[in-house]
């Protein structure tokens, strides 16, 4: 869903962030008539259209009630004075012109959570946010595997006095808050998304390089990894063709657990106005915004993104135990 966003989402304009004040915080299921009004926009690529969203080619108005008579339709805006009707002249198709008008400029936009304190669609910004926490999931986890591995798997194979250096770093790292270094990183490298990835990224390598590192003393011990020095092996292929397979599954856990963690980071940051800023939406920023509602009426302003959040952090500590379940060649 999140991959193919713009395809099916009601909000298909560039992250999702076409306001409208009048429609402020409409419940789930909410529908009203918009008037289009066309203008000229830039021509885009298919690519940038379907990753980016497409630009309005329409300036939208949502419409309380409306009227045709002839060429001219006779409308009241949503949420304006009873009085305050204006009317705007249709194009019309000399075959079939009634057809044609309502076809062409009037459309029917549909809330299913409803809509949030701008007026904007809460699904369609709640689909979009799930592409910042899978990316932030994945790239994180991925800088985390890329220096905790090498670095655990040195100090383990290798051990002696680079063995205690390379703890040493471990331990220090370790002995610091996480949340706090990364908001520390964050504040260094500046706000956006590519600094929330590099910042959690940074600070989640030290339970890998951990893991890697126990695994690796336990299984250089067994005969064949004895045989394959005998044999004069490469230390190189000893430890990615022999060691590290066998220790792949606690890292998929890991993994996992680190992918659930960054999302909740993330959020987090977001939460405090550090991580993606606006208008990129991200479930964080989603209950930022909302959060006071919570003690009124509107708590599903919150909820809905906050539940999200949850289940992606759930789904992937499931998926975690089951990669493990499969993977593990010693319980095989």
């Amino acid at each position: 869903m999140a991959l193919f966003a713009y395809i099916f989402i009601e909000d298909n304009s560039p992250n999702a962030n076409e306001m409208h004040l009048a429609l402020a915080n409409q419940r789930p299921g909410f529908e009203v008539e918009m008037l289009q009004i066309p203008k000229e926009i830039p021509k885009q690529s298919w690519w940038d259209s379907f990753w980016n969203g497409k630009e309005l080619a329409w300036q939208r108005i949502p419409l309380a009630q409306h009227h045709l008579k002839w060429d001219t339709l006779y409308y009241q805006e949503y949420g304006a004075l009873a009085d305050a009707e204006q009317q705007y002249l249709l194009l019309s198709d000399f075959y079939n012109p009634s057809q044609i008008r309502e076809k062409a400029y009037l459309q029917s936009k549909y809330f299913l959570f409803g809509s949030d304190r701008f007026g904007r669609d809460m699904f369609s910004r709640l689909v979009l946010g799930a592409r910042v926490s899978f990316s932030v999931g994945f790239l994180a986890v991925f800088i985390s595997l890329i220096i905790g591995i090498p670095l655990g798997s040195i100090a383990a194979y290798y051990g002696g006095a680079i063995d205690k250096i390379i703890l040493w770093l471990i331990n220090v790292v370790w002995s610091i808050p996480g949340l706090l270094l990364v908001i520390a990183i964050t504040l260094a490298l500046g706000k956006g998304l590519w600094q929330v990835y590099i910042a959690i990224g940074f600070t989640m390598w030290v339970e890998v390089a951990r893991v890697i590192r126990g695994q690796i003393m336990s299984i250089k011990e067994k005969e064949y990894i004895q045989a394959a020095r005998v044999l004069a092996f490469p230390d190189r292929k000893i430890i990615f063709r022999h060691i590290l397979p066998n220790a792949i599954a606690p890292l998929i856990v890991i993994s996992a657990a680190n992918f659930a963690a960054a999302i909740l980071v993330e959020s987090g940051l977001s939460f405090l106005g550090l991580g993606a800023q606006p208008p990129t939406p991200t479930w964080g920023t989603m209950i930022k915004d909302h959060y006071a509602y919570l003690i009124v009426d509107k708590a599903y302003l919150a909820i809905i993104p906050g539940l999200a959040i949850m289940m992606l952090v759930l789904s992937f500590m499931f998926i975690g135990n089951a990669l493990r379940d499969v993977l593990d060649i010693r319980g095989n």
